[in-house]
C-alpha cells in the first residue's frame, strides 16, 4: 500500500512538474458483455492489446501499462463506474519495455476492435488467456447526457457497467 503511494506520487510529480506531455479526461463510459459478434467486426480496425498493472489501490487507483498495437502508455485512473479521472503518458518503447516486468501476474492480452456507431466508438475486447471467452463492450462518451441516452444495439448483452468482476485490474489478476 505504501510503495502503491510512493509510485502515484512519483507519477504526479513527473507528470506536472516535469512537463511531461501528458492526455487528462475524464472517461465516461458503459461496459456491456456481448451476446453475439456482429458480422461487420471482421472489417473494423482492430489492435492486440497487452495490458499490466504497476499498482492498484481501493477506491479505483491505479496504474496501468499497455501496449496498444505499437504505441505504448502510462495511465494513471482515479474512481469507478461510469466516470472516472484518466491521465495517459506516451511511453517508448525501451520505457515500456524497462517498466512491463514489474506487472507480473497482473497483466491480460485481448484484441481490441473499434466499430464506429451512431457518432460513437463501441470497442469490442476478446480476452485471450486466462480469460478466454470473455467478450465485453465499451462505450465513451462526451457527457453524462448521451450516456444515459444511449441505447445499445441488439447484439449487446447485459450492462456490467462498475462490476468489479469485470474490471480489467480484477481481471489481470485471476
Amino acid at each position: 500500500m505504501i510503495a502503491s503511494r510512493i509510485l502515484f506520487t512519483q507519477i504526479k510529480l513527473a507528470v506536472f512538474k516535469n512537463g511531461m506531455k501528458h492526455k487528462t479526461s475524464r472517461e465516461i463510459e458503459r461496459k456491456f458483455l456481448i451476446k453475439r459478434l456482429p458480422v461487420k467486426i471482421l472489417r473494423s480496425r482492430h489492435f492486440p492489446l497487452l495490458q499490466g498493472y504497476l499498482a492498484n489501490e481501493p477506491g479505483g487507483r491505479h496504474v496501468r501499462l499497455r501496449k496498444k498495437g505499437k504505441t505504448a502508455s502510462l495511465t494513471f485512473k482515479v474512481g469507478r463506474g461510469s466516470s472516472r479521472e484518466e491521465r495517459e503518458i506516451r511511453l517508448s518503447p525501451k520505457q515500456f519495455a524497462t517498466l512491463w516486468p514489474a506487472t507480473r501476474g497482473r497483466r491480460l492480452r485481448k484484441t481490441r476492435y473499434e466499430i464506429p456507431w451512431k457518432n460513437l466508438k463501441i470497442e469490442v475486447d476478446i480476452y485471450h488467456g486466462r480469460n478466454h471467452g470473455l467478450v465485453v463492450a465499451e462505450v465513451e462518451f462526451p457527457n453524462h447526457a448521451s450516456r444515459r441516452r444511449f441505447k445499445p444495439p441488439r447484439w449487446f448483452g447485459r450492462e456490467i457497467t462498475g462490476e468489479k468482476r469485470y474490471s480489467n485490474v480484477r481481471l489481470a489478476r485471476e
